[in-house]
């Protein structure tokens, strides 16, 4: 009896396992938005700046080189991401001041909390970290 129950009950749970999956992947990213380039120079001080706001606000899940290895990321069910690998550096910067701006499941919106400039700045310090 109990081989019968797993045999229904685990399709099920691969199904629920690959929509969660999907769900936490997908941002809809409005296309005015997506096309957005940053309007802050790149240099030492944005560079700095981006730095230090990622320090107050990202390091604790996404960890210091931004590989998601934060001292929170083993509590958080899903992978916070790595900021170095090409998946997220070819995003836009448009993508991912949405994707700062509205969060989405564990990741908190910042949107009233850091101004858009300082998502910027942490846009450009986010380009340093790739591979």
């Amino acid at each position: 009896m109990k081989k019968i129950n797993f045999l229904l009950v685990f399709p099920a749970l691969i199904v629920l396992n690959t929509s969660v999956m999907a769900q936490n992947k997908a941002w809809n990213v409005p296309a005015e938005v997506k096309s957005m380039k940053n309007p802050v120079t790149q240099n030492e001080a944005s560079v700095k700046a981006g730095l230090a706001v990622f320090t107050r606000n990202c390091v604790s899940c996404h960890g210091k080189t931004g590989q998601g290895n934060g001292i929170k990321a083993s509590a958080l069910r899903n992978f916070p991401g790595d900021f170095s690998r090409p998946e997220f550096q070819n995003l836009t910067d448009g993508e991912i001041l949405y994707r700062v701006k509205t969060g989405k499941g564990e990741m908190p919106k910042f949107e009233g909390k850091l101004t858009d400039d300082e998502i910027w700045n942490v846009i450009i310090y986010l380009r340093t970290l790739k591979r």
